[in-house]
């Protein structure tokens, strides 16, 4: 994949993450199960949407220098992968040859992000549990309670899902498995720098992202089932 569709910013001007490094790939790479797809993605709001629609028309970087910026980061670096987009993909399946690419220039680094790819599917299952395993933490992405417990007891990795934009105090799911809410989403003077709940692949808790901005109520729909 070396279509230009990548960015990379080494100090991230997105208030909750702290000013911590950032990626972003282009629209091209969101997996078709996606719910929020043109549907409440925070990413289709302004401004990042600017940036995204940018790259998204090939006016970013290879994957290849995507990953030379990446593996020149110092030791130990806190840094989010795709701030918008995800995993290099079929649409289906996670391509195990970027992703094992993206494992290597991560080495001694912290990275982490969020995938919507579906995890019950086998080779999606067995990218994101080795992605979890070599020190990338890789959070599946679920869209309701239920789904999180689905995810959750497959045993590969941490797991996130959207909630109602109302939705502020910790929750459990059905299963009883206890969601806190995103910290950042709460305060004001908390960003991912300070926090890093999503960088720890061994968390045991479901982090929840009420829905904000513009799109806030299409993300309580696709919660609660209501979205087309």
């Amino acid at each position: 994949m070396q279509e230009r569709i990548f960015g990379f910013t080494r100090s991230s001007a997105n208030r909750k993450l702290g000013g911590i490094p950032v990626t972003t790939t282009g629209r091209s790479t969101c997996p078709d199960n996606c719910k929020l797809k043109k549907n409440g993605c925070y990413a289709d709001q302004f401004p990042l949407v600017l940036h995204w629609n940018k790259l998204s028309e090939g006016n970013g970087i290879s994957f290849t220098e995507l990953l030379y910026h990446i593996s020149q980061l110092p030791k130990y670096a806190l840094w989010r992968w795709a701030q918008a987009g995800d995993l290099p993909g079929d649409g289906v399946n996670i391509s195990h040859n970027h992703l094992e690419m993206l494992i290597e220039a991560n080495k001694g680094r912290m990275g982490f992000g969020y995938t919507h790819y579906d995890p019950t599917l086998p080779r999606n299952n067995e990218a994101i549990k080795r992605a979890n395993e070599c020190g990338f933490t890789l959070n599946m992405s679920a869209e309701t309670l239920e789904e999180a417990d689905l995810y959750f007891n497959l045993g590969i990795g941490p797991v996130v899902v959207i909630l109602p934009h109302d939705q502020t105090e910790n929750m459990q799911t059905p299963d009883g498995n206890l969601v806190v809410v995103c910290p950042a989403s709460k305060d004001e003077a908390m960003t991912c720098s300070h926090c890093a709940i999503c960088a720890h692949s061994d968390r045991k808790a479901i982090v929840g992202f009420p829905g904000h901005g513009s799109q806030k109520r299409k993300v309580s729909e696709v919660f609660y089932g209501k979205a087309e």
